[in-house]
């Protein structure tokens, strides 16, 4: 464990039981989140690696999701 994580982990343990709770449930869902883009990271390398990838016309997609995202 690193020294900064020690640390953090000191601040924590020195609230009330709920912030403890509230902080732990917000730590363990970034970490989710976080191996799981890893890993689709990973299924995108591999598909790449193996010449399945195709070309992305950027303006198009983000076109694409500002509409799909900020519906007015």
């Amino acid at each position: 464990m690193t020294k900064v994580l020690r640390e953090a982990i000191a601040k924590v343990e020195a609230l009330p039981e709920a912030e403890q709770d509230r902080i732990a449930r917000e730590l363990i869902d970034y970490l989710d989140k976080l191996s799981a883009l890893r890993a689709d990271l990973n299924v995108g390398i591999r598909q790449l690696d193996a010449g399945e990838g195709r070309e992305l016309d950027i303006n198009a997609f983000l076109r694409e999701m500002h509409q799909k995202h900020h519906k007015a």
